[in-house]
């Protein structure tokens, strides 16, 4: 596979400093995309209380038409478990999961093509995120024909992959540069989701401080080690995260960010708490990660248990805190139950 070279690594800090960025914010009563935050909590499809996976991975089972170019792999031949879109509507329907945001898988690569053609197979229940090359020079034109040409809705960039000066390193995150692509996102009404480790937020939060009404997401609580012996340090980058009004965050992957890993994660809900009191109720998301069978070959509880563990097992969230993270903050965000 043919890499391109690397963006420039050369940060740029923003122009806009806090007190302009605050103004910015409230002169616009915290509107991002189209609502206002206060608003999203009543912006559910057809006034019902859907339940959104806004993480779910699905990848095909024909390697001759969608194939397996892994970026990071070059003796990748094909995934260790089935996960078709098939196996996703099966799954959503057994266990009242209404929509689903399709999350472009590594296994494909830069190739979107499989989620492209899942939504229009399905474009009243799926929305998806494609993957892009973040070092292309050619990255922002990329992201416009996913979307244009295809119908994606934004695009998630792993920068963890890039961390600690793998592949590169991730200068490109907020490298001149990016800015561009930030700009077109703005342009295009792009949603973004970050697979990102804690330490590399903050050059995230240069991007979510210059470009506030870019829509951003960060997946796993940042992936966050809670069992680290001292994971404070980190915690304290996702909640400085807290004070931009365009970033949500994924309340996902607690099977992999608990110290326990041991369902239903309790001793992850103070660290979670503390997100919560952060953020708000509008701005957390649930996800998942894979559908039917192949949740166990992941080490993934079955959907029913994910669903519980924001309906029954986490004990803060009170019953309209429920729904939205299960599912109207996810209805405003994407825009489902649009017309399109």
């Amino acid at each position: 596979m043919q890499h391109h070279p690397a963006l420039h690594n050369t940060a740029i800090e923003s122009d806009v400093n806090r007190r302009a960025f605050m103004q910015s914010v409230a002169s616009s009563a915290a509107v991002v995309g189209g609502l206002t935050l206060s608003e999203s909590a009543h912006a559910a499809p057809d006034g019902k209380s859907p339940i959104i996976d806004t993480h779910m991975h699905v990848w095909a089972n024909d390697p001759k038409r969608y194939p397996f170019p892994h970026p990071y792999s070059k003796d990748f031949k094909k995934p260790p478990h089935e996960g078709t879109v098939e196996m996703l509507m099966k799954d959503m329907d057994r266990h009242g999961c209404t929509h689903s945001v399709l999350v472009q898988v590594i296994y494909h690569g830069w190739d979107n093509t499989y989620v492209a053609d899942c939504v229009k197979r399905y474009p009243k229940r799926l929305k998806a995120h494609g993957l892009i090359d973040p070092t292309d020079p050619k990255v922002a034109d990329k992201m416009e024909f996913w979307m244009k040409e295809h119908g994606l809705h934004g695009m998630r960039f792993s920068a963890i992959y890039y961390e600690n000066g793998k592949h590169g390193g991730d200068g490109w995150i907020n490298a001149r540069e990016t800015h561009r692509v930030w700009r077109k996102a703005e342009k295009l009404g792009a949603v973004f989701n970050y697979f990102i480790a804690p330490k590399q937020l903050p050059k995230l939060e240069t991007m979510v401080r210059a470009h506030p009404k870019v829509r951003v997401i960060i997946d796993h609580l940042s992936q966050m080690d809670l069992g680290a012996e001292d994971p404070e340090p980190d915690f304290r980058l996702l909640l400085a995260m807290a004070k931009y009004p365009n970033v949500w965050v994924k309340v996902s992957e607690l099977s992999s960010v608990s110290k326990s890993g041991k369902y239903p994660f309790p001793d992850a809900y103070p660290h979670v708490k503390r997100v919560y009191e952060a953020f708000g109720p509008d701005r957390l998301l649930f996800g998942t990660g894979y559908p039917g069978a192949a949740r166990a070959g992941y080490n993934r509880p079955p959907l029913n248990k994910e669903i519980d563990l924001f309906r029954k097992e986490i004990p803060f969230f009170t019953p309209e805190d429920q729904e939205k993270i299960l599912g109207r903050n996810a209805a405003h965000l994407w825009g489902f139950g649009k017309s399109t």
